[in-house]
């Protein structure tokens, strides 16, 4: 007998909740979240549960714990720094490479005018949504397929360290943002592409400095003790999940 498919919208309700309840912080380093608890909170089944926590540990977001749950992903200092050099490679080149047409400047000059409406509100899931979507617009601009995936993939590792620099760089982002997308306006892609190795190479600094003062942040390991970051009891969790 043919097993039944999960419908890609189930899971991809399941996989967006996750997500965003991870990227606002209600899952610090010791919590944890098991099928059990998400099936209850979302009223669905485990499968599509399931299906949506691989996702999000091959996204790097998680690590999964069979009879445990799902915990927060945590990366060294080096690890963190691979992955901004990495990215500010990449980000570069897309913006070497990125046909320029006024329908992408228009697109660009709206997203930094959202994210400071968002900054504004102090929306920072918006916020941080919209600057995703600022280099995302260009990468599709070059119009390679396997770089905008791989832009994706490092967007998505890169979201657990988003909501520190949100905090410590979120003013000067939008301003990175807009001297970009001006430079590219007048087709000075020399200019552009500097301008976006120093923005990516300044929110890392600003972050590795930050956690390094902080001097919380450690290599993956288990946690100690068990709990979700609301300190709550799983039946008494946010009932957004």
């Amino acid at each position: 007998m043919r097993k039944i498919k999960i419908p890609d919208t189930l899971t991809t309700l399941a996989y967006k909740t996750i997500r965003n309840y991870i990227w606002e912080g209600h899952l610090d380093t010791g919590g944890h979240l098991t099928e059990e608890f998400l099936s209850r909170q979302l009223g669905i089944s485990k499968s599509p549960i399931r299906e949506a926590l691989n996702r999000l540990e091959s996204e790097g977001l998680i690590r999964i714990e069979p009879r445990r749950g799902a915990y927060l992903r945590t990366y060294s200092i080096k690890e963190i720094q691979d992955l901004y050099d990495l990215r500010e490679a990449l980000e570069a080149h897309a913006v070497a490479r990125a046909v320029i047409t006024e329908e992408l400047i228009q697109h660009l000059r709206s997203s930094v005018e959202r994210a400071r409406h968002y900054l504004e509100l102090n929306d920072k899931l918006r916020y941080i949504e919209e600057d995703v979507g600022f280099h995302n617009r260009i990468a599709l601009a070059t119009g390679n397929a396997l770089l905008v995936k791989t832009l994706e993939n490092l967007q998505q590792q890169v979201w657990l360290f988003r909501r520190k620099t949100y905090d410590l760089s979120r003013s000067k982002a939008i301003e990175s943002h807009a001297a970009i997308t001006e430079a590219l306006a007048k087709a000075d892609k020399q200019q552009a592409e500097k301008l976006m190795r120093e923005h990516i190479s300044t929110v890392c600094a600003r972050l590795v400095a930050h956690l390094e003062e902080e001097g919380s942040h450690k290599p993956a390991q288990p946690p100690a003790s068990l709990h979700l970051a609301t300190g709550r009891q799983p039946g008494a969790a946010r009932t957004s999940l």
